[in-house]
């Protein structure tokens, strides 16, 4: 059933207000409404329905990373109750498992296969597609090499050592253990377009990029890798992506996974980003995935980089939309909504709703105590 214009207006004012969100001003997050109709969009679909009016052009805000961050610290992006139809999709999500093989393909490549000139353009010289490392970076290349060399490290990589890369994305994290750490990699990516291109920067080197799934992999492996991998593989699939993992990886190997987790421990994903932006990604817990390895694996440590995903975002929206130019085959359409999927990954970050974590395991029994860097 509808919701009258005008309760839903009202309603949605009251959420803006509590959010300290302004429809005019000079304040950067104002958010200047261009068609009525949002309010019962908003109200109907809640995050899809705003996302979609953004895209649509029925709105807009200078500065989508502020506004989301108020929206989110506040509560207010969760106020509105979600409609029938809106509550129908959440609860496919449980019923479905979004991530099998053929699915997980398919996820992959809507987001990946995208078009390399887009990541170009947007990520560092080396095509890192996750959060870097900021400790000590004053720009998104060094951060992202900080990032590369925490992971090398934490992994105690040493020459010899072979090295399994679980979606490896465009070689970066791949190429640069091979060249500064003596490793040996097989990198895996179910993206034409990332294993394509992966395989030409890796030329010379030796590392093997093969277009696959996980669980497709055989062989015996030192170390393991994933660098933003488990959000596609989903909390249902956990335990048989770690059973995976004990089958590759050597009895005194060393694994880590680099992954955006929830505070909450669930099923679910924002609609909007289910439809446009991941479909099929799920979001672990701590608590999740500590359960799934707890018969085999020690968590040896996590490390919270959250904030630097943050910093991360901004760099990339800064850089896709100086140089937005150079990519004619995007519509207006799409570009708002990279935007708003750059400035709402912001602002979760900043309000400190979305974590990232650097998790690292061994197997359990008697081992060396492990040191962690940072």
């Amino acid at each position: 059933m509808g919701c009258m214009p005008d309760v839903a207006r009202d309603a949605c004012l009251g959420l803006l207000r509590q959010a300290g969100i302004p429809l005019i001003g000079d304040d950067p997050c104002t958010m200047r409404v261009h068609d009525e109709r949002l309010w019962e969009r908003v109200i109907h679909g809640r995050n899809l329905g705003l996302g979609e009016a953004y895209m649509d052009g029925w709105w807009d805000c200078d500065a989508l990373d502020v506004f989301f961050t108020r929206l989110v610290s506040t509560g207010a992006a969760d106020a509105v109750k979600p409609s029938l139809a809106l509550a129908g999709m959440v609860a496919r999500t449980y019923l479905t498992n979004a991530q099998t093989v053929r699915r997980a393909r398919r996820n992959a490549q809507h987001h990946y296969d995208i078009g390399n000139d887009l990541y170009e353009r947007m990520l560092d010289k080396r095509m890192v597609y996750s959060c870097g490392y900021w400790a000590e970076a004053n720009d998104l290349d060094s951060a992202q090499e900080a990032k590369l060399d925490l992971i090398c490290r934490k992994l105690q990589l040493q020459p010899g050592l072979r090295l399994l890369d679980i979606g490896c994305g465009w070689g970066g994290l791949a190429q640069y253990a091979a060249e500064h750490y003596g490793v040996s990699v097989v990198g895996i990516s179910p993206a034409a377009n990332q294993v394509a291109l992966a395989r030409q920067r890796m030329a010379g080197l030796p590392v093997r990029i093969e277009q696959r799934d996980y669980r497709q992999v055989r062989g015996e492996f030192d170390r393991i890798v994933s660098v933003g991998m488990l959000e596609h593989v989903g909390p249902r699939n956990l335990k048989r992506f770690f059973a995976t993992c004990d089958r590759l990886l050597r009895p005194d190997g060393v694994m880590l996974h680099h992954v955006i987790g929830s505070l909450q421990s669930t099923n679910e994903l924002d609609p909007w980003f289910e439809r446009y932006i991941f479909p099929g990604g799920r979001l672990p817990s701590i608590k999740q995935l500590a359960a799934a390895v707890e018969d085999n694996f020690v968590i040896e440590d996590i490390h919270n980089l959250g904030p630097d995903y943050d910093r991360t975002l901004m760099a990339w929206l800064a850089n896709i939309e100086e140089r937005w130019g150079e990519l004619p085959a995007y519509d207006e359409r799409f570009r708002r909504m990279w935007r708003y999927y750059l400035g709402l990954c912001a602002g979760g970050f900043r309000s400190r709703d979305l974590q990232l974590w650097q998790v690292v395991y061994r197997r359990t029994g008697i081992a060396p105590r492990y040191h962690a860097p940072r």
